[in-house]
């Protein structure tokens, strides 16, 4: 299931000439159009959206070009005119996903205007499994089918989260958001890579014909003929289901390495300053007692959490030296 188009909506010339390039583009692929018409941007200073003005535009498209169309709503108002406007499938984004409260409201209003196709929920802007699959359940209710869509948090993957989900709501469809898990559309083809291993469904793309002159999100889509090149990865599920649980617990294991070497960039860096401040003030760059008193805090905490305290004071001795460097 591929879900292409622009982040927003912005003028009626550019979503027909997204729809029209990425029919050249996939002239043998189905696809849902997407396009952002209510855009909960984080600055009130930034474009917000056309609103349902846009709607026509989207009308447009699944008359001239015979797709089947999908936009985001965040208030009961967006879900009443998006489906009177005929959109086949709504989205419920992260910042919405995140206030059951509103979730539920919007259920609401799907079960007295429930014509949609289907309804696609984003995971929460934060890491919380329970309230996904909480959205998941609040919307089936609402007897419409339910798509979830892993788009990360903070541009960080969260796979642990996606993980939780796919395990206990394996009947779901889940598709992969690259476009906001990675918030840089460089890194979209090697997450694109991952959908087959991990037996996802599918993909929502940003897609825009002249991204960096986009009014949203410029760094994350990709034009329509950067996309030619992506496809085939998306119809390979070619692996044993034996072997997705182990591509899943490897995709956790990659992301908690990037957290720990990140952290570890960070560390140095203040390591660095404090050298600079040593230097400032005459002060010596070992300090026996205070790494004694945090050598103690660590093996204290490896004992607490069952690791060994021997490999936990390794690993320390190395990254203390390392930083002692940092302070020469």
């Amino acid at each position: 299931m591929l879900v292409l188009g622009p982040c927003s909506a912005e003028s009626r010339e550019q979503v027909l000439r997204t729809a029209r390039e990425l029919k050249e583009v996939c002239p043998n692929t189905p696809f849902i159009f997407r396009a952002g018409v209510w855009k909960p941007r984080t600055n009130p200073n930034t474009f917000q959206g056309i609103g349902e003005q846009a709607l026509a535009w989207l009308q447009e498209v699944q008359q001239t070009y015979g797709l089947e169309v999908a936009t985001e709503v965040a208030t009961p108002e967006h879900v009443h005119k998006a489906l009177q406007a005929g959109i086949d499938y709504l989205w419920i984004g992260a910042r919405t996903s995140a206030n059951p409260i509103t979730v539920q409201s919007l259920c609401e209003a799907l079960k007295a205007n429930a014509n949609a196709k289907a309804v696609l929920i984003k995971n929460p802007v934060n890491a919380d499994a329970a309230l996904w699959l909480g959205n998941i359940e609040r919307l089936e209710q609402t007897a419409i089918p339910v798509i979830a869509i892993h788009r990360g948090c903070n541009h960080k993957p969260c796979w642990s989260m996606a993980h939780t989900v796919r395990l206990a709501r394996p009947d779901i469809p889940m598709l992969l958001d690259p476009s906001h898990l990675s918030g840089d559309a460089e890194q979209i083809p090697a997450l694109l890579r991952k959908i087959a291993p991990l037996h996802l469904d599918g993909a929502m793309i940003e897609i825009h014909p002249e991204p960096s002159n986009a009014l949203s999100d410029a760094k994350q889509q990709l034009a329509p003929n950067q996309l030619r090149t992506l496809l085939e990865p998306l119809s390979n599920h070619s692996r044993e289901v034996t072997d997705t649980e182990l591509e899943w617990l490897r995709a956790e294991i990659d992301e908690l390495d990037d957290q720990l070497w990140e952290t570890l960039a960070l560390r140095m860096d203040v390591s660095r300053r404090i050298g600079e401040w040593k230097k400032a003030h005459n002060v010596a760059p070992l300090q026996p007692q205070r790494y004694a008193e945090i050598l103690d805090q660590r093996q204290l905490w490896a004992t607490k959490n069952g690791m060994d305290a021997a490999f936990v004071k390794h690993l320390f001795d190395a990254i203390h030296a390392e930083s002692l460097k940092r302070q020469e």
